[in-house]
């Protein structure tokens, strides 16, 4: 079971069967998903809800609490504006990523999504939640360490800077959009 921790919402039951995605449960989530900032529905990605199922299936999370899934670009720039973090070309813009938390066990909710390689993880610890995305597989802690590795290890006993850290994922960012609209 799925419950939005802001509309108080909740889903409850398959998305998909053995032929593929239940077309009446994808609208269910559509709406469930939605960018509740501004009431707007969006794309939800398969791969993600997949990625999110196999995650929960692997920890043995029967539940979960969703802080974010689509955004539109008007609350992406509000966010982005009061330097919450958010990518220019978030992953969020295309229904590709949901923030989500449990209850328990959320390192091992991490570990597991990052053993499974199949898209963006994110660990927040301090906000006790876990950014998951079908995108690119790379992985970030934005609390602490492996934020800096976003892009890969720098060189051998560089410490990136502030600035090196905003360039590079500036540069991800576009290799995202260039590789989504070419």
């Amino acid at each position: 079971m799925l419950k939005n921790m802001y509309t108080g919402e909740t889903f409850n039951g398959p998305y998909r069967d053995a032929t593929g995605p239940l077309p009446d449960a994808l609208l269910d989530l559509a709406s469930f998903l939605r960018d509740f900032h501004v009431n707007k529905t969006g794309p939800v990605d398969v791969g993600m809800l997949d990625f999110l199922a196999d995650v929960m299936a692997a920890t043995g999370q029967s539940s979960a609490t969703v802080l974010s899934a689509y955004r539109t670009r008007e609350t992406n720039e509000r966010l982005k504006a009061t330097n919450f973090g958010v990518a220019e070309e978030s992953q969020h813009l295309f229904g590709r990523a949901i923030d989500i938390t449990f209850d328990s066990d959320l390192g091992k909710v991490e570990r597991a999504a990052l053993v499974m390689k199949r898209g963006g993880v994110g660990w927040y610890p301090r906000s006790h939640f876990i950014h998951l995305d079908s995108g690119p597989t790379r992985s970030w802690e934005l609390d602490g360490t492996g934020f800096e590795n976003l892009l890969g290890p720098p060189r051998p006993g560089h410490i990136l800077t502030n600035k090196e850290i905003l360039a590079r994922l500036r540069a991800v960012t576009r290799q995202e959009f260039l590789l989504r609209h070419h």
